[in-house]
């Protein structure tokens, strides 16, 4: 599969809010834990749970052609789910730098941190 090999492609949180804000279709994933999403979420963005680990069994519910940025809470949990999903033959994946926490710092100070 190395020849698949891609770069992970990353927004920061400015970038993603400017996309979010041209309203072009993007799905947005948030790979962190249920108590995780239930502290702070990007849900009024119309981020979707799926924790990491139920990944694997629930890629069908991503669109391989609409844009796809992942995040968790500082970036490490979803650039590894980026790379499972680019194994996987998804093209139109980006990781959100930072995570949630760097949008919190960068475009929501209001939005509580853990």
């Amino acid at each position: 599969m190395a020849d698949q090999a891609q770069t992970l492609q990353e927004y920061t949180p400015v970038q993603l809010q400017q996309r979010l804000e041209t309203g072009e279709p993007l799905q947005l994933i948030d790979v962190r834990e249920t108590f995780e999403w239930d502290i702070v979420n990007l849900g009024t963005h119309g981020a979707k749970l799926i924790p990491l680990g139920d990944l694997p069994t629930r890629v069908e519910e991503i669109d391989p052609d609409t844009d796809l940025v992942l995040y968790c809470r500082s970036g490490a949990r979803s650039a590894g789910a980026a790379r499972h999903l680019m194994a996987r033959g998804f093209t139109r994946v980006w990781n959100l730098k930072g995570g949630i926490h760097a949008w919190a710092e960068q475009i929501d100070p209001s939005m509580p941190t853990y």
